[in-house]
C-alpha cells in the first residue's frame, strides 16, 4: 500500500481533527488539554507515546517499523496565539481571547492523519518514525526546549516538518532546497537624555528627538550597510516615552526586530545597528545602549533532503501539486533542529477564497481549505518511509 491510496479515506479524519483543535486553543506552554487529547488518540492507534511529564505539554510518538534502520521525526507545533478570533463558523474558537491563527491546528491534524497512514504501512517502515508533537512555536523557544525531552532528538538522523501557507493555494506544496523561512531576533533600545520643561528645551536633551533620529538612521542598515542581493529587514516595532504633554522626557525605550537569511551577516548586522545607535545618541548629547537577543537561526533545507521530498510530493500527489516558493521573511523555531540534523521544511498550500481562506497568518479571521490536508499527510508518511528506506 502507498500513501497516495489513503488520502481519501483519511479526508475527514484530518479535517474533523483540525477542527476540534482549533475550537479548542490554547497558549505557549499551556497545551495541557491538547497533549492529553494528542496522547489519548495516538495511544488508541498504538502508537507508542511519551510525554514530557515535567512540563505537561508535548509528546513524542514512536512507531516502530517491521524491520530495523535509522530513525527520522516528523513534527507539528501545537501552541495557538493570543488572538480573539473574528471568524463565525461553527468551529471557532470556544475560547476568549485565544485563536489558532497560523496553523498549528492543521499541524496537528496533519501528523494525526500521517500516523495513521503509517501504522497502516509498517511493513514498508524500515526503521523507527518519531513524532514530535512539539509545544511553544510561537515563543521561539519551544523547539530548543524540546530537543532537551528525552532522547528522541539524539535518536534521529533526520527531521521533516512543514507549514501551512495562505499565500500557497491550496494542495500545492514547495519543498526547495536552501532559506526558506528567517533568522527571527529582537533587539530593545534604552535612551538616556536629560528631562526638562516643554519651554525650555535647551536645558534639556530630549530622548523623544534622539529615539526618533534613531530610527530614521537604521533604515540604513539595510539600505547601505547590507549588500542589496541580500534580503535583510530592520523593523522598529515600538517606542515609548514620555509621560506629560509640557515635559520633555529623559528616557525612552524601543523594541524591534531582524530578519536575515544567512547566518553569516549576523555579527556584522548586529554590530551596525549598535553603532548607529550608540553614536546618533552621542551626537546629540545623550547615550544609549541595544540588549539583542536571538531568538531562532534561518531555517535552511539541506539539498539532499529537498531533492528527496520534491520525488515524494512527485510520486504522492503528482508533478502538477509541487510549486516553487520564494522564501518568507518569517521565522521558525524549527530551524533549530536542523543546526544538528538533516531535514526538509516544506510549505502547505490552504488558500482557498470559495472558504473565505485568504486572511493572513496571525489575522483574527484566518483559516483554511482543511480538505486538503490529508494529502500533506500522505506526504509526511511517504517522506519517513522513503527516507529510512534509502538511509539504511
Amino acid at each position: 500500500m502507498h500513501s497516495r491510496d489513503l488520502i481519501e479515506q483519511y479526508k475527514f479524519y484530518v479535517q474533523d481533527w483540525r477542527r476540534y483543535f482549533h475550537k479548542h486553543p490554547e497558549l505557549s506552554n499551556e497545551e495541557f488539554e491538547t497533549t492529553k487529547t494528542l496522547a489519548k488518540e495516538l495511544e488508541a492507534m498504538g502508537v507508542e507515546v511519551q510525554v514530557d511529564t515535567d512540563r505537561g505539554t508535548g509528546l513524542i510518538g514512536i512507531i516502530r517499523g517491521d524491520k530495523s534502520g535509522k530513525a527520522i521525526a516528523l513534527r507539528a507545533d501545537i501552541d495557538a496565539l493570543p488572538v480573539q478570533e473574528h471568524n463565525t463558523f461553527d468551529f471557532k474558537s470556544d475560547v476568549d481571547g485565544k485563536m489558532h491563527a497560523c496553523g498549528h491546528d492543521g499541524h496537528m491534524a496533519i501528523l494525526l492523519g500521517a500516523a495513521k497512514m503509517l501504522m497502516s504501512m509498517k511493513d514498508r517502515i524500515e526503521g523507527t518514525v518519531y513524532l514530535a508533537f512539539q509545544p511553544a512555536e510561537e515563543t521561539g523557544a519551544g523547539a530548543p526546549d524540546f530537543i532537551k525531552f528525552g532522547d528522541w532528538y539524539e535518536k534521529i538522523d533526520a527531521i521533516f516538518g512543514g507549514h501551512v501557507w495562505i499565500d500557497l493555494p491550496a494542495g500545492f506544496i514547495s519543498v526547495e532546497e536552501g532559506p526558506r523561512m528567517a533568522a527571527s531576533s529582537i533587539f530593545n533600545i534604552k535612551v538616556t537624555g536629560k528631562q526638562g520643561h516643554g519651554a525650555q528645551p535647551h536645558q534639556a536633551v530630549d530622548a523623544v528627538v534622539v529615539a526618533s533620529a534613531i530610527v530614521l538612521n537604521l533604515q540604513t542598515v539595510v539600505s547601505r550597510n547590507v549588500s542589496a542581493l541580500d534580503s535583510v529587514v530592520v523593523t522598529i516595532g515600538n517606542i515609548h516615552s514620555g509621560t506629560e504633554w509640557n515635559v520633555i522626557p529623559g528616557e525612552a525605550t524601543m523594541g524591534g526586530t531582524v530578519r536575515f537569511f544567512d547566518p553569516h551577516q549576523e555579527e556584522y548586522i548586529v554590530d551596525s545597528i549598535r553603532r548607529i545607535v550608540e553614536y546618533t545618541a552621542a551626537a546629540y548629547g545623550a547615550t544609549a545602549e541595544l540588549n539583542y537577543e536571538k531568538r531562532v537561526p534561518p531555517t535552511i533545507n539541506d539539498p539532499t533532503s529537498s531533492e528527496l521530498a520534491e520525488r515524494v510530493v512527485i510520486d504522492t500527489l503528482g508533478a502538477d501539486k509541487l510549486s516553487k516558493m520564494r522564501k518568507v521573511m518569517p521565522g521558525e523555531d524549527f530551524a533549530w533542529y536542523l543546526q544538528e540534523k538533516l531535514g526538509c521544511f516544506a510549505f502547505i498550500g490552504i488558500q482557498n477564497p470559495d472558504v473565505e481562506a485568504t486572511y493572513d497568518h496571525h489575522n483574527n479571521r484566518f483559516t483554511m481549505d482543511d480538505s486538503v490536508l490529508s494529502a500533506a499527510s500522505a506526504v509526511y508518511a511517504e517522506y519517513a518511509i522513503a527516507w529510512l528506506q534509502e538511509n539504511k
